[in-house]
């Protein structure tokens, strides 16, 4: 025990605090609070593993005093890293000791301990500073354009943020239970009533989304857990469910009833309209069967089915007196309240996955399951007394999609949360570029000052803030839409939101993969250490791309509903309507290019938002109209429909692409004004570089195009460099802007001192 428990802190990231446990136990004048407070303070890091934690724990135990053998083997052990430390990293460590103890006292006796020892000597170089410090106003700034509406919720998930919580190195079922844990630490705040507006809480439904997307910050698999619960178990009650059901919502947010949403199934993916599962009206019992009628009709991927959730929200086909109604949902009990399973449920968990294992995703097959037909959530369609199917919708493709339709809330989510795990990346990333040294003509040089490395992280940094400014405006959008509805009547016609909903969930997923990424590979081996939270993120945020839909699948169905003339069409017709929209639209000239601009290239030209904006317009309408053109023809060649539309595929996700690109643009634009004027310049020459940076990105395509000549991407290029230069200095003041909590930031690095015996140098 004696050797297990010094040995333990003989431990890169916890040397620098034995100086501190010797303090706390040796013969010093310190008392027992005096000595809880130093080891408290330790256990405070934000960037400790959980295995940390313990160790720190052990030595904080006062049952448990260390025993002389102990004291004598912890002081070798300073002794020995004092004396194989470079002059930098002893400094460091006196810095530390002092300035984690804080107390006068404490910090007295750690200065001598320090100077006894050895860790500091009179003629021992001045460690260098740390970075200077940010500019507060141009911080507080740039966080009230970045935070808009919602700060007081905004700041409520920041203090439930600030206290650490990790658990990637857990085995998975200690990891599971951790994020249960906090799960109902963050239900105990009331944070989540605000999913259920007019229900559990006054607020719009933005509110929500931002405090889903400020979650974004922390670990994942809460994110996913707060989503499962409250946005896609509780989200379907309160969208598709009438007001019987929606009393049950103040339980599904104080998490006293949990649950999970079961709509994807084994063999239909993306393909909700085929889902084999069999809802079955039986008139005699007033009662629905559910049924699972083969394999590919198992629920798949379930969050919360392995082992959390008692209710499910189950998708299938209604039957009524034989006849087919279409896709319906319905509230099933899974399990007991001891977690036991019902009669009739079968779970099965997911396994072992790529990242996000705190989230017990699940299987669940139904064998002849019977609930009361109160159970079926009836906002849209219902079975009356004498067991009539009814809707007030007549149209059951209409019907279908309006279900559906209530749901893109999540992918909003989604999106958001996603960048927000790139602003993680990123913020740790650029901290650790501004302390960290590299090769330079007068010794060494910070990371952040090389060109490279701006090139490497800035843009990222740009997309975050103009992305954060877009998703912004959707969430106000998508809950102005619903404060319109009545939960009464049918849903109004959201085909626009829809497609924008889409569009941006594939552009944050795919912008935090290529951030996370790109942070990884700039802080070098630190970025892949597990302690630095990036390799974490890096598997957590993988998922993001496909979950709450696919980005391929939903690249087309925004694609589809640009090309066709209006949602009608499309949700009744499908791929033929689609066609039929396009053939219109093909007389319809390209925008005929200026040649004037498309030479021009000096500075105020290409940073001129107008310039902007109309390239990103014009490769959307120009990727729509050449589209349609390569449909029409095959169809004059005598292809089918379906075959015309599968030739262009490709290109149909590119129209998504571009419409992404261009609407967050616009977004971001129009925001501009409302900036606070202190954040105003920065915050427009994070924009250029953003919005140049993709039309770098897409030169190619341009001079393809021929809307620009090679001189003007040749200046593009330069003045992305310029731009680069331009932000550089006030990175640091966009990272802290974000408002991280440390707790979430979580890594060494992104407290780095360049003195600190793990990255400094020791030369």
């Amino acid at each position: 025990m004696a050797t297990d428990r010094v040995a333990s802190l003989d431990d890169p990231q916890l040397r620098a605090f034995a100086p501190l446990v010797y303090v706390a136990w040796s013969d010093f004048d310190l008392d027992a609070d005096e000595r809880t407070h130093v080891l408290s303070t330790i256990a405070a890091q934000p960037w400790l593993t959980p295995q940390a934690r313990a160790v720190i724990a052990a030595w904080t135990d006062a049952a448990a005093p260390p025993s002389a053998d102990e004291l004598a083997r912890l002081r070798s052990l300073i002794e020995r890293v004092s004396t194989t430390s470079s002059s930098r990293a002893r400094a460091w460590q006196t810095r530390i000791a002092s300035g984690i103890a804080r107390d006068p006292a404490t910090e007295a006796v750690a200065q001598g301990l320090a100077r006894d020892l050895g860790m500091a000597s009179p003629d021992a170089p001045p460690v260098e500073p740390s970075p200077a410090s940010a500019d507060a106003t141009l911080v507080d700034a740039l966080a009230e354009a970045l935070d808009g509406a919602h700060v007081e919720e905004r700041t409520r998930v920041r203090q439930f943020l600030a206290t650490p919580r990790r658990a990637y190195d857990l085995p998975v079922p200690e990891q599971r239970a951790e994020v249960r844990s906090w799960l109902h630490e963050l239900a105990a705040t009331g944070l989540g009533a605000l999913a259920f507006p007019g229900v559990t809480s006054t607020s719009d439904l933005a509110a929500f989304t931002a405090v889903f997307e400020e979650l974004g910050h922390g670990d994942l698999s809460l994110l996913v857990k707060v989503g499962v619960q409250l946005g896609l178990y509780g989200g379907a009650i309160w969208a598709l469910g009438s007001e019987r059901h929606r009393t049950r919502l103040a339980a599904v947010a104080a998490c006293e009833e949990l649950g999970c949403f079961a709509m994807s199934e084994a063999g239909h993916g993306s393909n909700v309209a085929a889902l084999e599962t069999v809802l079955r009206y039986d008139a005699a019992t007033r009662e629905i069967e559910v049924h699972t009628p083969g394999e590919s009709a198992r629920k798949e991927w379930i969050g919360g089915a392995a082992h959390d959730a008692r209710w499910a929200v189950v998708f299938g086909q209604l039957e009524v007196a034989g006849e087919q109604h279409g896709v319906h949902a319905v509230l099933v009990p899974i399990r007991t309240p001891e977690g036991g399973p019902l009669p009739g449920v079968r779970t099965g968990d997911s396994g072992h996955k790529l990242g996000l294992n705190g989230v017990d995703n699940g299987r669940l097959w139904f064998e002849h399951v019977r609930v009361p037909a109160a159970n079926l959530l009836d906002r849209f369609a219902s079975i009356d007394a004498d067991g009539h199917y009814t809707s007030p919708i007549a149209s059951p493709d209409r019907r279908f999609f309006t279900m559906l339709g209530t749901l893109i809330g999540g992918r909003i989510s989604v999106g958001a949360g996603a960048v927000s795990a790139a602003r993680t990346a990123i913020a740790i990333a650029i901290r650790y570029a501004h302390a960290r040294r590299q090769f330079g003509p007068d010794g060494e040089r910070r990371l952040i000052d090389y060109p490279t490395h701006q090139r490497r992280l800035l843009p990222h940094l740009a997309e975050t803030v103009v992305n954060r400014i877009a998703f912004a405006t959707l969430r106000a959008r998508h809950s102005e839409a619903f404060s319109r509805v009545d939960p009464s009547e049918a849903m109004p016609d959201m085909r626009e939101l829809e497609a924008e909903a889409a569009a941006l969930k594939i552009l944050g997923s795919r912008h935090a993969i290529a951030a996370v990424q790109e942070a990884r590979e700039a802080c070098g081996g630190q970025g892949y250490l597990s302690v630095n939270r990036i390799p974490e993120l890096r598997a957590d945020v993988d998922i993001f791309t496909t979950f709450e839909g696919d980005n391929v699948v939903l690249a087309q169905l925004v694609g589809k509903a640009l090309l066709g003339a209006h949602r009608k069409q499309f949700a009744a017709g499908g791929t033929l309507a689609v066609v039929r929209a396009v053939g219109r639209r093909i007389a319809t000239a390209v925008i005929e290019k200026n040649p004037i601009q498309s030479r021009r290239s000096d500075s105020s030209h290409l940073r001129d938002r107008g310039f902007q904006l109309a390239a990103l317009r014009y490769r959307e309408d120009h990727l729509v109209q050449t589209c349609a053109m390569r449909i029409k023809k095959r169809l004059d060649q005598g292809a089918d429909g379906e075959t015309a539309i599968l030739a262009v595929q490709e290109h149909v996700v590119a129209i998504a692409e571009a419409f992404a690109e261009r609407r967050t643009a616009e977004w971001f634009a129009a925001a501009e004004g409302t900036f606070p004027p202190a954040a105003r310049e920065v915050l427009a020459r994070l924009g250029d570089l953003c919005l140049l940076s993709r039309l770098e990105r897409r030169a190619a395509w341009f001079l393809e195009a021929d809307y620009f000549e090679a001189a003007k991407t040749r200046a593009i290029r330069k003045e992305v460099e310029r731009l680069l230069a331009e932000v550089v200095p006030h990175a640091r003041e966009v990272v802290e802007a974000f408002r991280i909590p440390d707790g979430c930031l979580a890594a060494p690095i992104a407290f780095f001192d360049p003195a600190h015996p793990l990255y400094g140098s020791s030369r």
